[in-house]
């Protein structure tokens, strides 16, 4: 696997970790005094994890 490519799998699988904890966890996010619900974190576990298995998996197929 290429270091971009490596880098670039790992960083999205640290998104959606993170927001996987967030999920778990019942952490609550505040920005000013707008109280973020737990719905979008769904969506970033989802997307970016697909997208990281994408990239991981398209970078260990053999090239033609």
């Amino acid at each position: 696997m290429k270091p971009a490519a490596l880098l670039s799998c790992l960083f999205l699988c640290l998104v959606a970790l993170a927001h996987l904890a967030r999920l778990t966890f019942g952490v609550g996010v505040v920005v000013d005094d707008y109280v973020v619900p737990a719905w979008p974190s769904m969506l970033a576990v989802i997307g970016p994890g697909v997208l990281a298995l994408w990239l991981w998996r398209e970078q260990r197929q053999p090239h033609s």
